[in-house]
């Protein structure tokens, strides 16, 4: 097992090796970038299926009642990180973000699954990457 600062060695240079045509990943994160997306788009065009599990709720209906709402801060920040982080201001600046996003959202509807964590369990981040079909 390896242990990737993103630093020295980081998880896009480790997935931009280890995905090859027919891959299935399984990935559960905090975030999905279209940054990242656009880093590791030709190795993820192969891939057979993606799964991608938010580890925290993410776009799910919250129940609380009307009137407490009035004072409620909504958990915008996860999903505002969709759009990218504060590390990706580099990114942003080189991309054209609206044609990324439409690679994006047409390689989402071809290859990718999203789930959410609505356990009041926490969840661990990780990833696999396998070259077989898991049964």
């Amino acid at each position: 097992m390896e242990l990737l600062d993103n630093v020295n060695r980081t998880m896009g240079d480790d997935l931009k090796e280890t995905i090859r045509k027919g891959s299935r990943i399984r990935i559960a994160s905090a975030t999905f970038s279209i940054y990242a997306f656009q880093e590791l788009k030709k190795q993820l065009e192969g891939v057979e299926e993606f799964d991608f599990i938010f580890i925290s709720p993410t776009f799910v209906k919250e129940k609380a009642p009307k009137e407490k709402r009035e004072f409620y801060i909504p958990q915008i920040s996860r999903e505002k990180s969709i759009y990218g982080t504060e590390f990706e201001v580099r990114l942003k600046n080189e991309l054209t973000q609206k044609a990324i996003a439409k690679e994006c959202a047409n390689w989402i509807r071809r290859k990718a699954k999203f789930r959410t964590n609505i356990t009041s369990s926490g969840m661990n981040s990780f990833m696999c990457v396998s070259r077989h079909r898991v049964p």
